[in-house]
């Protein structure tokens, strides 16, 4: 067996901050812009004879997960100390779970450009997060401490080594933020840190003589913080396992040289090394003493089952067959939950749903990469029952598709004035309705006044009237853009052409 033919097997360790207001056994906040080490109180730091005190909404969110990741929800979920010295984690052991996790045995469909593929998920469990250290630039010989994070709930996702390539590692992560923004699991920003892949790489070299697989050395990247760096790091490393066997096929194995830690340099697109990697035995598991078991009621299980919303591939598969989508659309529309969901509610209402993709994907998306608002700001001022009533406007012919957006531009320039609180803002906003009897659309939008228009157009045109009876169509353009500068872009130009068609004798 060559290097080149090798498969490779990779598992990822995901980490994800979860959407809590205070951290996992105290109360302090989470909060990702305050002063360093302010928000720390002595349960997080640590302190002699202080007490956690288990987060109730941490536990409610990790089971929420575990059960869109078709796990199993065990009878039991046990707290251990998990030991290790290091800076950022002043108590020098970490809460974690250890050997009875909340959620066991699910698994995760992702789309990839080879097809569907099903990645096991072998564990969830939940733990603390460590504090930040931030490294001397400039060849100083310091680090810094940050301990703010010290402490925040976190989600740990465990697959089986089901991934067999760089995309599909990329994939996997991707769905992963996906489902956890959709459920309000976790907000999953990468820049701050609330979401963190630990891809585990190694190839198959086949089986021994006990007809067990044999594989190459199982190397961990830590820490890479974006899609790009799991790509690119799992892409080389793969390379470099490839280039490592071919070198050294006897002793490149698994068997001799066991697993490591291994770092990822984005600027030079390299992995290095940073340890061998510890085994279980080395972080002295125990159970941790001042935390009772998570003991699930299975009725509230049952519950929370109900409270998992459509998921995003069934939601995009749905939009497909029901909506007769294009994929493309389906999948832009439901990489969001809010976006979907006001989607449905266009679509519904106009009957026309690819028109409603066409003016959600176009408009509302726009605004909201524009403003960086979030969704709710959004809807407070635009509803989508309003929304879908202004593109009814333009389907009828009494509004031009220029106008209308016109419309929504001066009700966002509004809700830009609005620094009040949302109550205050939902009693000053004004309806669409408003802004449409603002810009006096009624003087352009009727058959008479667009008759108008166009009879003088064709009057004051007499060159592009010759040219389009002469037989060259690009003259209509001319005249209907006459005619669209005249009202003021607030014509309907389906309308403009009917009665252009009907003046020039057609």
């Amino acid at each position: 067996m060559t290097a080149s033919t090798l498969e490779p097997t990779i598992g990822l360790e995901v980490h994800m901050h979860l959407a809590t207001r205070t951290k996992m056994f105290c109360g302090c906040e989470v909060r990702y812009d305050a002063r360093p080490n302010s928000l720390v109180c002595p349960v997080c730091l640590g302190m002699p004879g202080v007490l956690p005190v288990m987060n109730g909404k941490a536990v409610e969110l990790a089971v929420r997960m575990a059960l869109a990741l078709n796990c199993a929800i065990p009878d039991l979920a046990k707290w251990d100390r998990k030991h290790y010295y290091y800076p950022d984690l002043p108590k020098n052991y970490q809460i974690s779970e250890y050997d009875q996790p909340l959620g066991v045995k699910g698994y995760l469909d992702i789309e990839t450009s080879q097809g569907p593929r099903r990645i096991g998920i072998i564990r969830v469990h939940l733990e603390e997060d460590a504090g930040k250290l931030m490294h001397a630039e400039g060849g100083g010989h310091y680090s810094v401490v940050d301990l703010n994070r010290t402490g925040t709930p976190l989600l740990e996702i465990v697959s089986e080594p089901d991934v067999h390539s760089a995309e599909e590692a990329r994939v996997y992560g991707e769905s992963l933020r996906q489902l956890a923004v959709y459920l309000g699991v976790s907000g999953c920003n990468m820049q701050l840190g609330q979401m963190r892949f630990e891809p585990n790489i190694s190839l198959r070299i086949g089986s021994g003589p006990d007809g067990a697989p044999r594989y190459t050395p199982i190397s961990e990247i830590k820490n890479l913080n974006s899609f790009r760096s799991v790509e690119r790091a799992v892409a080389y490393e793969i390379e470099r396992h490839r280039q490592e066997y071919a070198a050294d096929p006897a002793g490149y194995t698994l068997e001799k040289q066991g697993k490591s830690t291994r770092g990822w340099r984005d600027a030079e697109g390299v992995t290095f090394l940073q340890r061998s990697k510890e085994e279980a035995h080395d972080y002295r598991y125990f159970p941790e003493p001042d935390l009772v078991p998570f003991v699930p009621d299975r009725a509230w299980v049952d519950e929370m089952r109900t409270t998992v919303p459509e998921l995003p591939e069934k939601r995009r598969r749905r939009f497909i067959e029901e909506y007769r989508l294009p994929e493309y659309d389906a999948g832009v529309l439901t990489a969001d939950r809010d976006v979907a969901d006001y989607f449905e509610i266009v679509a519904t209402m106009l009957k026309e749903p690819k028109v409603a993709s066409n003016w959600v994907m176009q408009d509302v998306l726009r605004i909201l990469k524009e403003t960086k608002w979030r969704f709710a700001e959004f809807t407070l001022f635009i509803p989508p029952d309003e929304f879908a009533g202004l593109v009814k406007y333009v389907l009828q012919g009494r509004l031009s598709r220029v106008v209308a957006k016109q419309v929504l531009d001066n009700a966002l320039e509004f809700a830009r004035e609005v620094t009040l609180s949302d109550d205050l803002a939902r009693s000053v906003r004004k309806p669409i309705q408003e802004f449409i009897a603002e810009l006096g659309l009624k003087d352009t939008s009727g058959t008479e006044d667009i008759e108008s228009l166009v009879a003088h157009a064709i009057s004051q045109n007499s060159q592009a009237v010759s040219d389009y009876k002469a037989g060259k169509k690009a003259a209509m353009g001319r005249l209907i853009g006459e005619v669209m500068k005249a009202s003021q872009g607030r014509a309907d130009a389906k309308a403009v052409r009917e009665i252009l068609l009907r003046g020039l004798g057609n």
